[in-house]
C-alpha cells in the first residue's frame, strides 16, 4: 500500500518539493518569473482542493513530475508552468484562452498539445496505429510536449508497484512500444535505461529478479575490479594535471538480458557488465584534443579493440550525443568499456535535447528543428496510412545511424540501412521523386545502394523519372516512404479520373445512361470494393471497354464455362504479319490476343484468360494483372503453352538508363541493326543531370533472342541498366 502521511507531514513535503522545484529550475531569474510559477502552483492547488480539503497526494504527484522535468531533463520556467496547470486545463477548469492571457503563447501551445494527448488516452488505448499517429502529431508542435509527457510516464512507472498486475503489463507494453524509442531519439539515455528496466520488471518479473540478484551478488567483486582497473589510468591523469571526474555505471538489467539473448550466453559469461566514464574539465576548442589525450593514456595502459572504437565527438549523433568510446583488455583478460567526454558532453548525454538549449543560448538547435519539421510534414500528409506510418516511425525512432556527405561536404544523418534513394529524399522531396541513381565516392550506384558511414554522395535525376511501387521495398525512412506513397496515391487518383471519363464517354456513345447502379453492377462483376479501383482498371487497360459493354448489354449471360484442366495450345503464326494466334485442332472459333500490359514473347511462361467478347487474352504468368486475374477469376484461367518455334516476331519495350551521351541513339541502333533477330520500331531518349533515360520498341523472335539483345545493350559504354518494360512483379 502507498504510504499515508499526516496532514502536517504532507504540508512539509509539499513545501520542500516546491522549494526544490524553484532551486532546480534553470532559467528562473527574475522576480516576475517566480511570480508566474507561483501563480501556476496556486492554480494547481485550487484545482486539487474540494470541500476545503487539499488532495495532498495529487499535489505531490504534480511536484514530483515537475522535479523530473527540472532535475532529470533540465527544462525551465515555461515547462514548469505547463506541468503545474496541465491538470486544470485537461479537466476544462482552466480554458486555454485564459492560459494564453496569463502565461503567453508558448505555455498555451504546449498545454494544448498535452490536452490533445489526454484526450487520446481518454478515448482508446494508445497502442493503436491511428492513435499513435495522433500522439506524434501532438508531439510535433513543440519538443517540450514530448518531454513533459515522458516525465509523467516515468513517474507512472516509478509508482507502478501500486497498480494491478494487468495495469502493470499494459504500462510495460506502452513503454516498450512508444516511450523507450522516444527517449532514445531525444537522447534521454538515463531515462531510457530506467524505463527499459522498469518495463522488463513488469513484463517479465521472473527473469528481472534473477538478473537483479546476480548483479547484487557480484557487486563487491565488480567494484574491486573497477578500482584495480582505474588505478594506473588515474595515476597518469593526476601526474599530468588533467582535471576529471570518474564514474562507472553497470549495464541495465534489460541491456544485460538483450546481450545474453543476442550472444546466446549465460550471465556469468558477460564480461562488459559495466562501463567506466572519465569526465574531463575542458571547454571550447580544447574539448576534442583533451578527450583524445585521455584516450591515448587509456590505450597506453591497456590494449584497445580497434573494432570497438566509437568516435562520437568528431561526428555527434543526430540527437546531439557526443562521446569517445573504446573497449580495452583489462587485468585478467576482461574487456572493459571506457567512455571519455567533457562536462558539457556528459550533460547532453544525460539530458538529451533539453541540454542543447542551455548550450545554444536558450534556443533549440537545428538538428531538433529539422527532426520536428520532418515529423510534422510526414504526419500531416492526408495520404499517410496509419499502419504503415506506425511501422516507419518505430524504425526511425529506434534504429542506429549512418553519417554521409553531400558533394559540398555537408553532413547528412540517416538511420542505419538507409539507401541512396532515402538520401535523395532527405535532400528534397522533388530530388527523391526524380532520382535515377547516383555516384558514391566517385562510383556509379543504383537507388538500392545501402549507405555506409563516410560515403560522399551525388544524386542523379531524370526529368521523366517518377516514383515506382517497388521503391517501397528498399526505401526505409518515413519521409521517403511517405512521399512515395503520396505520389502513388495521386497517380492512382489521376488514372481513376481518366478511367471514369473514358467510361462516361463510351456510355454516351452506346446511349446508356451513367448511374451509380451501373457502376455498382460493374464493381460487383469485377469484385471491387471501391469505384476508384474500377476506374483505374479501365484507364490502365485491365478491363476492356468492349467487355464492359457486353456485361451491361447482356446482363443475363452466364459466365463462360472453362474446363479447369484443359490445356490450350498456342501455335506460332506462320506469317510474320499475322495478328492473331492459332489454336490447336481441339478448339474452334476462339480468338486469342496478347495482353498489352506485359507483351508476351515466344518462350515466356504464359497463361490464358477467358474474357467476355474478346476470346482469350494471353499474359505472362508473372504479370501483375495476370496474378490479380488468377486470384479473382481462377475459373476463367486456362493453361496456355507454345507449340512450336515459328517465324513470327513479337513486340516488346525495353527501358535503358545510363550516363548521358550525345551518341547513345547511334550506339543503340547500331547494336540492334547488327542483330538479325531484332527489328527496331521506335526509340525515345531523355536526359537530365548527366543521366539518360530511354525506351526502345523492338520486334523479337523469342525470349532467348531477347536476352541476348539485352546482354549486348548492357555492354554499350555508359549504359547502366536495361530491362523489359511491363507490369511484371519483382
Amino acid at each position: 500500500m502507498m504510504q499515508t502521511l499526516t496532514e502536517p507531514e504532507y504540508r512539509n513535503a509539499i513545501r520542500e518539493k516546491y522549494g526544490e522545484v524553484l532551486k532546480s529550475c534553470r532559467n528562473l531569474v527574475t522576480q516576475e518569473d517566480i511570480r508566474q510559477v507561483r501563480r501556476a502552483f496556486d492554480i494547481a492547488l485550487k484545482n486539487e482542493t474540494s470541500a476545503e480539503k487539499l488532495n495532498y497526494r495529487e499535489i505531490l504527484r504534480i511536484l514530483d513530475i515537475t522535479l523530473i522535468i527540472t532535475q532529470e531533463i533540465g527544462l525551465g520556467r515555461t515547462s514548469v508552468i505547463c506541468a503545474l496547470v496541465h491538470k486544470p486545463v485537461e479537466k476544462d477548469l482552466l480554458p486555454l484562452d485564459e492560459v494564453r492571457q496569463m502565461f503567453g503563447d508558448k505555455v498555451w501551445q504546449i498545454n494544448k498539445g498535452l490536452k490533445d494527448i489526454s484526450h487520446i488516452y481518454a478515448t482508446q488505448k494508445i497502442v493503436d496505429s491511428e492513435n499513435f499517429r495522433k500522439l506524434l502529431l501532438s508531439f510535433a508542435e513543440d519538443i517540450r510536449v514530448q518531454l513533459i509527457f515522458l516525465a509523467e510516464k516515468l513517474y507512472a512507472l516509478r509508482q507502478a508497484e501500486y497498480l494491478t498486475e494487468a495495469e502493470q503489463q499494459e504500462l510495460a507494453k506502452e513503454t516498450s512500444y512508444i516511450y523507450i524509442p522516444l527517449t532514445h531519439r531525444l537522447g534521454l539515455y538515463n531515462i531510457k535505461s530506467e524505463m527499459e528496466d522498469r518495463a522488463l520488471r513488469y513484463s517479465n518479473p521472473k527473469i528481472y529478479r534473477e538478473i537483479e540478484q546476480k548483479l547484487q551478488e557480484s557487486k563487491d567483486a565488480r567494484e574491486a575490479y573497477i578500482t584495480e582497473f582505474a588505478a594506473p589510468i588515474r595515476e597518469e591523469l593526476d601526474r599530468r594535471g588533467i582535471k576529471y571526474k570518474m564514474k562507472y555505471r553497470t549495464k541495465t538489467i534489460a541491456s544485460i538480458l538483450n546481450k545474453m539473448r543476442k550472444s546466446q550466453v549465460e550471465f556469468e559469461e558477460i564480461y562488459d557488465i559495466f562501463a567506466l566514464r572519465f569526465i574531463i574539465d575542458s571547454t571550447g576548442e580544447n574539448e576534442k584534443p583533451d578527450c583524445w589525450r585521455v584516450y591515448s593514456i587509456v590505450t597506453d595502459k591497456y590494449v584497445p579493440n580497434p573494432r570497438r572504437l566509437r568516435d562520437w565527438i568528431s561526428v555527434p549523433k543526430s540527437n546531439g550525443y557526443e562521446s569517445l568510446q573504446t573497449t580495452v583488455l583489462g587485468p585478467r583478460n576482461r574487456w572493459v568499456e571506457v567512455q571519455i567526454r567533457t562536462e558539457r558532453m556528459d550533460e547532453i548525454a544525460e539530458k538529451g535535447f533539453a541540454a542543447h538549449w542551455k548550450y545554444k543560448g536558450g534556443t533549440s538547435d537545428s538538428i531538433l528543428e529539422n527532426w520536428l519539421n520532418e515529423l510534422r510534414e510526414v504526419l500531416e500528409s492526408p495520404e499517410s496510412n496509419a499502419i504503415d506510418l506506425l511501422d516507419d516511425m518505430k524504425i526511425n525512432l529506434q534504429d542506429k545511424e549512418v553519417h554521409v556527405f553531400t558533394p559540398k561536404g555537408d553532413l547528412i544523418t540517416l538511420q542505419a540501412g538507409a539507401t541512396l534513394l532515402d538520401f535523395a529524399y532527405a535532400i528534397h522531396s522533388n530530388i527523391g521523386n526524380k532520382c535515377v541513381g547516383g555516384t558514391v565516392n566517385g562510383k556509379n550506384e543504383t537507388l538500392r545502394y545501402v549507405l555506409k558511414n563516410g560515403d560522399q554522395i551525388s544524386v542523379m535525376t531524370a526529368s521523366n523519372q517518377q516514383p515506382k511501387a517497388d521503391w517501397l521495398n528498399f526505401a526505409i525512412t518515413s519521409k521517403a516512404r511517405n512521399r512515395i506513397r503520396q505520389f502513388l496515391n495521386e497517380e492512382l487518383n489521376h488514372q481513376a479520373d481518366i478511367g471514369k471519363e473514358m467510361l462516361a464517354r463510351r456510355l454516351k456513345n452506346w446511349k446508356i445512361d451513367y448511374s451509380e447502379e451501373l457502376v455498382r453492377k460493374l464493381m460487383q462483376h469485377y469484385r471491387y470494393k471501391f469505384a476508384l479501383d474500377l476506374y483505374h482498371g479501365i484507364a490502365t487497360g485491365k478491363h476492356d471497354l468492349g467487355e464492359i459493354k457486353d456485361i451491361l448489354t447482356h446482363p443475363e449471360e452466364k459466365q463462360p464455362t472453362v474446363q479447369p484442366h484443359r490445356d490450350i495450345k498456342v501455335e506460332q503464326p506462320k506469317k510474320a504479319v499475322e495478328d492473331v494466334l492459332l489454336i490447336d485442332k481441339n478448339v474452334d472459333n476462339v480468338d486469342y490476343k496478347f495482353a498489352r500490359c506485359c507483351n508476351p514473347v515466344y518462350g515466356d511462361d504464359i497463361i490464358g484468360f477467358v474474357s467476355i467478347g474478346e476470346g482469350i487474352k494471353v499474359h505472362r504468368r508473372q504479370c501483375k494483372n495476370a496474378v490479380e486475374l488468377m486470384r479473382r477469376y481462377p475459373y476463367r484461367i486456362v493453361n496456355t503453352q507454345w507449340t512450336n518455334d515459328g517465324a513470327t516476331s513479337y513486340q516488346t519495350i525495353l527501358n535503358l538508363m545510363g550516363k548521358d551521351d550525345p551518341n547513345i541513339i547511334t550506339k543503340v541502333t547500331e547494336v540492334i541493326g547488327k542483330d538479325p533477330h531484332a527489328k527496331l520500331r521506335g526509340i525515345s531518349v531523355n536526359s537530365a543531370e548527366g543521366i539518360f533515360d530511354g525506351h526502345i520498341t523492338v520486334l523479337i523472335d523469342n525470349t532467348e533472342h531477347l536476352e541476348q539483345l539485352i546482354s549486348r545493350l548492357k555492354h554499350i559504354a555508359g549504359v547502366m541498366k536495361v530491362n523489359r518494360q511491363d507490369s511484371m512483379l519483382e
